[in-house]
């Protein structure tokens, strides 16, 4: 699988230069898919972008997703008659969207799919994440059809968790590949 056929898909404010998405892409070659509002985030917007992006791909695609990114890829799936260009999904830490706290931020985004995703999918989420509690994490996986894996407590998996490269999920990252 080549590397440019690894999609990047960065939640609500995309990933800075520490991220561990952002460490990947320059590591590894993996695509990022770009959105055209990264503070203002609309749903239908980011996934015509994701298809867009998907359709481009001369291969089966791996979602490496974060956050945000894992609503995205779950609303994609919903909709899309090209399910069948995505291998595998990456999903971390994906937020509550439908909490009282956070849907005025992101209002185009609740409710959150619950349909089993039509590829194989592991959700990796923290145990003391700000935007979605362990219980609320595993029902996403469940409803996904995604393998669950508990990442212990380092926040929300991002730039601040201290994860730096994160070779742990980057090992579930290529057995998806591997698939």
């Amino acid at each position: 699988m080549k590397s440019s056929n690894v999609l990047i898909l960065p939640g609500w404010q995309n990933s800075g230069p520490e991220h561990w998405q952002s460490r990947w892409e320059r590591v590894h070659g993996y695509q990022r898919v770009e959105q055209h509002d990264w503070m203002h985030p609309l749903r239908g917007d980011w996934i015509a972008r994701l298809e867009e992006v998907l359709l481009s791909c001369d291969e089966p695609a791996v979602l490496v997703a974060h956050s945000l990114g894992c609503i995205h890829t779950a609303a994609w799936a919903a909709h899309s008659k090209n399910t069948q260009r995505v291998k595998g999904a990456l999903l971390v830490a994906p937020p509550d969207v439908a909490r009282e706290d956070i849907r005025p931020m992101l209002s185009s985004w609740a409710p959150v799919p619950l349909q089993p995703l039509p590829f194989p999918a592991v959700v990796l989420a923290s145990s003391d994440d700000p935007f979605c509690v362990p219980a609320r994490a595993a029902q996403f996986a469940a409803a996904w059809g995604a393998r669950s894996i508990d990442a212990g407590p380092r926040g929300h998996l991002n730039a601040e968790s201290g994860l730096a490269d994160w070779p742990e999920a980057h090992e579930q990252l290529l057995r998806l590949m591997r698939l």
